[in-house]
């Protein structure tokens, strides 16, 4: 009875002392921290025009550490919001070759409110219109589709990925 019993603690204590690496649980700490817009994912056989070009601007621009999108989820359930996206000047560069888009210099701050669970994001946007995202965190990366979050010249479509500083 004494063997079975210091087993069954031995095993009790083998099984509390593991951890397992798990995706986001949705908590609202989760979802701290300051974010940055990275990426445009999108379906290569479907994608629009507006939605490549979009892709390739933010590839060049996040190659460049230029950040079109900053999103600061604060504890105290503020969020801080700078958005340079609608300061974009695309031209052609001097040879003639391809694209110039130089970062930015000035971007738009909005502070609001928001709330975090479930995977379910809710803030006031600058028209005091409430708004519930879905949002995928999966450690470092946070994914949100392009159409619902809005960001000027980059809503035709697909998900926009944020990263984590």
């Amino acid at each position: 009875m004494r063997n079975t019993y210091v087993l069954f603690l031995l095993i009790v204590l083998l099984f509390s002392a593991c951890s397992t690496d798990k995706m986001d649980d949705g908590s609202s700490d989760s979802i701290l921290g300051t974010w940055d817009l990275t990426a445009l994912d999108i379906d290569q056989q479907t994608a629009t025009d507006e939605e490549e070009f979009g892709q390739v601007i933010l590839s060049e621009l996040t190659s460049e550490d230029c950040f079109l999108v900053s999103l600061t989820f604060n504890q105290d359930l503020s969020l801080v919001t700078e958005d340079a996206s609608n300061y974009l000047e695309i031209g052609v560069n001097a040879g003639g070759t391809g694209l110039e888009v130089p970062c930015p210099a000035q971007r738009d701050t909005q502070t609001t409110t928001y709330t975090y669970s479930e995977g379910v994001l809710t803030f006031v946007d600058e028209n005091q219109v409430t708004v519930s995202l879905d949002v995928l965190i999966e450690g470092n990366e946070m994914v949100v589709s392009a159409q619902e979050l809005d960001v000027e010249n980059f809503n035709a479509g697909g998900d926009l990925i944020f990263t984590r500083r």
